[in-house]
């Protein structure tokens, strides 16, 4: 008999934030395989006992091709076990999650989801900085900030730098630079805030407040590393600053 694949976000890293609904399909599997950024403590909620298969990537190291994670889920599945394919934050969410069901519907192994907060929502909780405000952002657009196999970042820069609307970036800190110019570019304001989020959620969280002008000189200062998620916008003058965040410069929206 043909087993499943229960495609489940984990979130941004905090157990607690996972869905009632994904800790019992991981719970529930024969096998699970998982990404980096999953955290150890989430990890730790599987049972003993259970296979896991470790398929991680990071920028520049995909140990694990996508086209043999495909590959692994369609064996496991094959071999009538349930599937727990584990991802940090929503799987739909710049995970790659649509890209292995279509791989999998189309060779007729059944599929079920479990959303998971995507890490703009759980960044936005974890600081207090709100993605939309009435009077500051009507509106939020989530963006990559890294394109497969390294190629050029051309973005849609015109429509991206919108001053009432608050703009996430995934996976950007190779990119910021990049990022930053485009926007400017296209008449954003050097002023415009940044907020850059690190490991949001975990007890490693760290925030540094810049501006769009400085944002890519910021981050290198601070030796941001990834998984860290910038969010750009006014939005960002809420933000009350703490004692031991990394606070370059604080700044108004209106400034």
């Amino acid at each position: 008999m043909t087993g499943k694949v229960f495609l489940i976000g984990a979130g941004p890293g905090d157990p607690d934030l996972m869905t009632v609904r994904a800790v019992k399909m991981l719970t529930s599997a024969d096998v699970v395989v998982y990404d980096k950024l999953v955290s150890a403590e989430i990890l730790d909620l599987i049972p003993d006992g259970v296979e896991m298969i470790a398929v991680g990537k990071c920028p520049k190291n995909h140990p694990v091709p996508q086209d043999r994670i495909n590959e692994i889920l369609h064996e496991q599945a094959l071999m009538g076990r349930k599937v727990a394919r584990l991802k940090g934050g929503d799987p739909m969410i710049f995970g790659r999650g649509s890209e292995e069901a279509l791989y999998l519907m189309t060779r007729g192994i059944e599929i079920k989801y479990a959303p998971g907060i995507t890490a703009a929502q759980g960044a936005s909780c974890s600081t207090g900085v709100p993605l939309t405000h009435r009077g500051l952002a009507t509106g939020v657009q989530y963006v990559t900030g890294h394109r497969q196999a390294d190629k050029v970042l051309d973005l849609d820069w015109k429509a991206l730098a919108d001053p009432d609307t608050t703009l996430v970036v995934y996976m950007g800190v190779a990119n910021i630079g990049r990022i930053a110019v485009g926007l400017m570019t296209e008449g954003l304001s050097t002023r415009t805030p940044v907020m850059a989020v690190a490991q949001a959620t975990s007890a490693n969280e760290r925030r540094m407040i810049s501006t769009l002008g400085k944002i890519a000189q910021d981050t290198r200062d601070a030796g941001l590393k990834p998984p860290t998620l910038f969010i750009i916008g006014k939005v960002v003058s809420l933000y009350v600053e703490k004692p031991e965040d990394l606070a370059v410069e604080a700044v108004s929206a209106h400034g």
